[in-house]
């Protein structure tokens, strides 16, 4: 639950005022995997298949993304 108080100490910053810049400045994000940017590629799985890619992700103790890069470098190996 936020207090009055803190409603209240938002207030007055935003109306003292915000340093544009300092709220333009972005962090990094997610690491990259590579020198090069990566894509995202969007691909349809039925529920079966889905099942399948977890089951063989968690087997391999890997994420989702990470299954699916073996797999296409699997396959195109």
């Amino acid at each position: 639950m936020v207090s009055d108080e803190q409603i209240q100490e938002w207030a007055d910053e935003a109306e003292a005022g915000y340093d544009v810049d300092a709220l333009k400045v972005r962090g990094r994000g997610r690491p990259g995997r590579g020198a090069e940017s990566m894509q995202v590629v969007a691909v349809r799985l039925t529920a079966e298949e889905l099942e399948a890619l977890d089951a063989a992700a968690d087997k391999g103790n890997m994420s989702r993304s990470e299954a699916i890069r073996a797999a296409l470098a699997h396959f195109a190996a």
